[in-house]
C-alpha cells in the first residue's frame, strides 16, 4: 500500500475540501466500546451499544468525501500517521479499523526466531497502548495478508499472542487478522491456533460474489468483514498473448462494484458485518488506474458514483463520464494488439457525459510495468513516454507507435472539467 501520512491541516488544504467538523459531534474524548453480539440468526456489531454496519473505504486520503458520500469507516494497513488519521476520522464522523505492523513471512520475517517475534510483539503492544482510547477507533487489524505466499503456520501463534494482549489492554475494541482470500487450510490453522481473534477479515476481488458460500465451506461460522474488495484483480482476469493483464474500464468497474457488493457483501446478513472498498485514493499497482477510485489529480471515477449509490441508495446529482468503448487499430484490449514500430495507427475512445458536459480527452503512453510487487507491495509508476499523435475527432487520434519493440499501454482520461473522469487503457506490443 502507498502510505500517505498527513496532518488534518493538509487534508483541509491539500485536498481542496473542508473537513466539515461542525457537522459531526466530536465530544467523546475516550474510547467508545465496540462489541460483537450473537443474535438468533448470526452476528451483529455494536458501537456504543448501537448496531453498526461498516460502510467503509480503505485508504488514507479524502476522508471528508467518505463521509460526504455515505460511508462511515476507514481502514489502514499500519499505524503510520495514526494520530492524524484517527483525529481526521473523528472530525468527519468516521471510525477506523487500525492496521497493526505485523510483518509477513514473504517480507523476510522468520516466525521461528523467538527474539524477532518478541520484538515485534512489543512494538505492536506499544502501538496498541498509544491509540486504544481514541474515540474513533473501531477495531484492530493484526497484519495484512499474512497467509499470502507463506509456509510457517507459527505466524498464527504470533497473531494469537497479539490478540490476547489486545484483549488484556483494550477491553473496548475487537481484534482480527486480515487474510488474502479464504480456504479451508487457513481456517483450520486459525481455529486451532488463533482462538483469541473476535472475527475474520478477508480481502477478495473477483471471487467476492461467491464469498458467503466459500466462508461456509471452510467451516468458519463466526462473523467476518470484507476488508478489501474492488475490481477484477490483475492476477485473475483476462490476459493478452504476452501475458499482460487486461484492466476493466472505469465504467466496467462501476458495474462490477455494484454487482459484487450486492452478491458478496449485502447477501450475507447473518455473518458479514460490512466492508472496506479498495482503494479510496490512488496508487500504482500494475497501472496507475487499476485500483484507485481517484486519479493522481484527485478526479473521481464512475466507481465513486457507484459507491455513493451503494452507501446511500442514491446516485450523485453530477455523475462521472461513461466510457463505452476504446479501440486501437480497431481492436479492443483483450484482442492482443500487436503493432509495427514507428507506424501510424488510429485510437478511439467512445464516451459520453450523462449531463451533456463537454469532454476533454487526455492521452498517455507508458511502457508496461516490469518492476512489480505482490499483494499490494509498493511499485513505481513507469516513466511516461512521449506520444506522437494528431487529433482526428473528439476522442479519436492518429498516433505513431514507439520505435522500440516491447510492451506498452495507451491510456485515455476522459475529463468533464468538474473533477469527474472516465479511464481506460489498452496494452499493446510493438514487434
Amino acid at each position: 500500500m502507498q502510505r500517505i501520512i498527513y496532518s488534518v491541516l493538509i487534508l483541509c488544504l491539500g485536498f481542496g475540501g473542508d473537513l466539515k467538523a461542525s457537522e459531526h459531534e466530536i465530544e467523546p474524548t475516550q474510547a467508545i466500546k465496540v462489541e460483537l453480539k450473537k443474535t438468533a440468526t448470526g452476528y451483529e456489531l455494536l458501537r456504543g451499544g448501537k448496531p453498526y454496519y461498516v460502510k467503509g473505504a480503505g485508504g488514507t486520503s479524502y476522508y471528508y468525501k467518505v463521509a460526504q458520500y455515505g460511508g462511515n469507516s476507514v481502514r489502514t494497513w499500519s499505524t503510520n500517521g495514526a494520530k492524524d488519521i484517527l483525529d481526521s476520522a473523528q472530525k468527519n464522523g468516521l471510525t477506523v479499523m487500525m492496521g497493526l505492523p505485523v510483518t509477513a513471512e514473504r517480507h523476510g520475517f522468520n516466525y521461528d526466531d523467538p527474539v524477532a517475534v518478541k520484538k515485534q510483539f512489543e512494538l505492536v503492544k506499544a502501538e496498541v497502548l498509544k491509540y486504544k482510547d481514541h474515540p474513533a477507533l473501531l477495531c484492530w487489524g493484526i497484519g495484512n495478508e499474512l497467509n499470502l505466499s507463506y509456509k510457517n503456520p507459527k505466524v498464527w501463534d504470533a497473531v494469537n499472542d497479539i490478540a490476547q494482549m489486545i484483549h488484556e489492554l483494550d477491553p473496548n475494541h475487537l481484534a482480527t487478522t486480515v487474510l488474502a482470500g479464504i480456504n479451508k487450510k487457513e481456517i483450520e490453522h486459525i481455529k486451532a491456533k488463533t482462538k483469541s481473534i473476535d472475527l475474520l477479515a478477508i480481502n477478495t476481488y473477483g471471487e467476492l460474489p461467491a464469498l458467503p458460500e466459500k466462508v461456509k465451506a471452510t467451516g468458519w461460522d463466526g462473523a467476518y468483514l470484507v476488508t478489501e474488495w474492488g475490481p477484477t484483480g490483475h492476477w485473475e482476469g483476462l490476459q493478452t498473448a504476452w501475458r499482460a493483464p487486461v484492466e476493466e474500464t472505469s465504467s466496467e468497474k462501476a458495474a462490477v462494484y455494484k454487482n459484487r457488493y450486492h452478491y458478496g457483501i449485502e447477501r450475507d446478513q447473518q455473518h458479514c458485518l460490512g466492508s472496506y472498498v479498495f482503494l479510496w485514493g490512488q496508487k500504482q499497482e500494475r497501472t496507475p488506474t487499476w485500483y484507485g477510485l481517484f486519479t493522481v489529480k484527485g478526479e473521481e471515477s464512475e466507481v465513486i458514483d457507484a459507491m455513493q449509490y451503494l452507501w446511500t441508495g442514491a446516485f450523485p446529482t453530477h455523475k462521472a463520464p461513461h466510457i463505452y468503448g476504446f479501440v486501437l487499430d480497431q481492436r479492443q484490449a483483450q484482442q492482443s494488439v500487436y503493432l509495427k514500430p514507428n507506424t501510424s495507427y488510429v485510437a478511439e475512445a467512445m464516451a459520453m457525459s450523462p449531463h451533456g458536459t463537454a469532454l476533454k480527452y487526455v492521452w498517455e503512453l507508458l511502457p508496461e510495468a516490469t518492476k512489480v510487487g505482490e499483494g499490494g507491495d509498493h511499485e513505481d509508476k513507469p516513466e511516461t513516454l512521449k506520444l506522437q499523435y494528431t487529433d482526428l475527432a473528439e476522442g479519436k487520434i492518429k498516433l505513431v507507435s514507439p520505435a522500440q519493440p516491447g510492451a506498452y499501454r495507451l491510456f485515455v482520461y476522459v475529463q468533464d472539467g468538474k473533477n469527474k473522469v472516465a479511464t481506460a487503457n489498452i496494452p499493446f506490443f510493438v514487434k
